[in-house]
């Protein structure tokens, strides 16, 4: 499916974006699933500290994207949504303590750690519904990673997690928007430019 991009407005594409992703059997996001986590040894290096979450849904991937994580080597830390609007904490992941948390996540019980934890991070992967060839991702709208990538390392690499389909040519895009440096598809990782 291709997805009107420039056109229409952010609500208007995640509309289009969530229902092709609903239509998928789970036989097709087992499958894509499995090829993301395939791609993992090209972005992880033993003792690197890795920011990702626990997908939900209709997110591509599954908690063994986590795991294998972990099993590469790296410290994975997974956010913490806060009560206000500010940036996400951070916890360390441990499997099988993940908790139930706001708006149906999984995330480590205390302790915390402080927004600023996401500056130890070599990778940051970032739940999205869509990436741009030039970085730009749209997320589910909330705010919480566009106002926690500011505090990521500037060498960090910024890899939106998607469909192969939802790596696209142009989307519409606002200037407190943080431009990804990746994206991670069932097809592999690609390099995208700002």
């Amino acid at each position: 499916m291709v997805y009107p991009v420039i056109s229409r407005e952010k609500a208007e594409v995640r509309a289009a974006i969530l229902a092709a992703r609903r239509a998928m059997t789970p036989q097709q996001r087992d499958h894509e699933a499995t090829a993301i986590e395939a791609h993992l040894p090209d972005l992880v290096g033993l003792g690197d500290t890795v920011c990702a979450y626990v997908p939900m849904g209709t997110e591509p991937g599954s908690i063994d994207l986590v795991d294998n994580l972990l099993r590469l080597g790296a410290r994975v830390l997974l956010p913490v949504a806060p009560s206000e609007a500010a940036p996400l904490q951070w916890g360390e992941y441990r499997p099988g303590e993940l908790v139930d948390a706001r708006f149906g996540l999984k995330e480590p019980p205390p302790p915390r750690l402080p927004a600023e934890a996401i500056a130890d991070a070599r990778v940051v992967l970032v739940p999205a519904l869509a990436v741009d060839r030039t970085g730009a991702r749209l997320g589910r709208g909330a705010g919480y990673y566009d106002r926690s990538l500011p505090l990521a390392d500037p060498a960090a690499r910024l890899i939106a997690v998607v469909r192969d389909e939802e790596l696209v040519e142009r989307l519409p895009a606002e200037p407190h928007d943080v431009r990804m440096t990746h994206a991670l598809t069932p097809s592999g990782v690609v390099a995208l430019s700002s």
